[in-house]
């Protein structure tokens, strides 16, 4: 499977960068199978616009989380993360909480919002997914196979 990885930087060697921002599936280092996605992602960052490209080989052995879609499960652990409490999974891959999204969740957390009005409200105008590789175990399935400057 190829992943790519939008940031301002060529990444040939990923690590786990922790820091006090909290995201979707918690610290770890954010992919997606999606180039436009990506691509997306590069482009928000300073400076430079690169989208580095990896080959992901599966390990059986790592414990893994996979939301296919968008679920009651998915909002309790993108809540979960978001508010900082941690998960023992080493990969965790679904749709992510793009910016249309991120205040609907938010409002979900804070209790502004119901469940019911989250999921009225949390519908993408397209396809959306990450993969996130959350230990060096995980980061060891990724090959990097080069980098595209925008």
């Amino acid at each position: 499977m190829i992943v790519y990885h939008g940031s301002n930087v060529e990444v040939s060697s990923p690590r786990i960068l922790v820091n006090g921002f909290y995201k979707d599936f918690g610290f770890g280092f954010y992919c997606t199978s999606i180039e436009k996605q990506a691509k997306r992602w590069a482009l928000t960052k300073r400076g430079k616009s690169v989208v580095n490209l990896y080959e992901y080989t599966p390990n059986e052995n790592l414990n893994k989380l996979i939301f296919e879609t968008m679920t009651e499960e998915w909002l309790d652990f993108v809540a979960n993360c978001r508010i900082g409490i941690e998960h023992q999974y080493d990969i965790v891959e679904g749709p992510m909480v793009d910016d249309q999204v991120w205040d609907f969740v938010d409002d979900f957390i804070s209790g502004r919002i119901s469940r019911a009005a989250f999921w009225e409200l949390a519908k993408f105008k397209y396809p959306t997914h990450q993969i996130v590789f959350c230990t060096q175990k995980a980061l060891e399935t990724l090959h990097y196979e080069g980098s595209e400057i925008l």
